[in-house]
């Protein structure tokens, strides 16, 4: 261990960091120590805003001056450099991008942070690869093994915004999904409570649960029918973790390639004609734009090897 710092350091907050709670700001700025040292030297008092105590849900304006105290943290370990190869896709997966915000066609395969084992991702590698951008913070996340457009804002105010108009449900948000099956046209959206249960340390698994769940709504559209399986889209009305996989299961109609949810057979079915991946694709993403507020909406093309897929399908190839 050594220390962060053998004297108390005084911080003065910038625009980049309004808005932002003070523990989620010394978790960051104290990078290495422990999510409950961090609260506890707030809720000792050893952290002080202008010379006064706050609390962890304390949120920081421009001018600030934040009182941090001498802690130990873990030595610091040099950051995973990124691959030539990574580099190159993320570079050439950006759709659109303005002064506060970019959307990018995120790889499938890609976990959009790092934690749980997981020692880069998407923002880290990001990061790294655009080291004049201050500031780049995930205003959503995607399932490492979905593909499509995910949003990334460039500066707190925009963050702050953005993660506002999520709230509110300002947001669309439209995914490509193959489903197994024959999709009925009598199902035209899901609305079942999502209770989500840990499994391990790592692994957690999310469950219809009518009595403990967290309402949840999902609506379909057909867009294709196919031999054996269905092109639909899915519109998340609610934002719950692995919503559409689970809703879609529910519907008896699992997502080729999903190896929580799906079906073994089918996948390993596909997996045979080289498609190796979940068919879940965000392929839209409209939202109000900070500095104007008119709303976007952006597009992410397909990955190959979903493309070659459907065109497979198209020719009436078999599963």
């Amino acid at each position: 261990m050594s220390e962060a710092a053998n004297s108390v350091q005084f911080v003065t907050i910038d625009a980049n960091h309004e808005g932002q709670r003070v523990d989620n700001f010394l978790i960051t700025f104290l990078k290495g120590v422990p999510k409950s040292l961090v609260y506890r030297i707030i809720r000792k008092g050893e952290v002080r805003v202008n010379k006064k105590r706050v609390k962890a849900v304390y949120r920081l304006k421009s001018g600030d001056q934040v009182r941090v105290p001498p802690v130990r943290v873990a030595e610091k370990t040099e950051d995973i450099p990124v691959s030539d190869g990574l580099k190159q896709v993320l570079e050439s997966s950006i759709l659109r991008e303005t002064d506060d915000w970019l959307v990018l066609n995120k790889p499938h395969g890609l976990s959009v942070h790092a934690g749980s084992g997981i020692k880069q991702g998407l923002i880290e590698a990001l990061r790294q690869i655009r080291p004049d951008d201050r500031f780049l913070e995930l205003v959503h996340r995607l399932d490492k093994e979905t593909s499509g457009c995910i949003l990334i804002a460039k500066n707190r105010i925009s963050l702050n915004f953005l993660q506002e108009q999520l709230k509110q449900k300002q947001f669309s948000k439209k995914y490509h999904a193959l489903a197994v099956g024959r999709w009925s046209e009598k199902t035209v959206q899901v609305n079942k409570p999502l209770l989500k249960q840990a499994i391990g340390d790592r692994e957690r698994v999310v469950k219809i649960n009518e009595q403990e769940g967290k309402a949840s709504l999902t609506r379909f559209k057909i867009l294709r029918r196919f031999k054996g399986c269905t092109l639909v889209e899915a519109e998340p009305v609610t934002g719950r973790t692995h919503q559409i996989r689970v809703h879609s299961q529910f519907a008896g109609h699992p997502l080729v390639g999903d190896v929580k949810y799906g079906d073994e057979r089918v996948n390993e079915s596909f997996k045979a004609q080289g498609f190796r991946r979940m068919f879940l694709h965000a392929a839209s993403l409209e939202f109000p734009d900070p500095a104007t507020e008119q709303r976007v909406k952006v597009l992410a093309p397909y990955e190959d090897s979903m493309d070659k897929m459907i065109k497979q399908l198209r020719q009436g190839g078999k599963r």
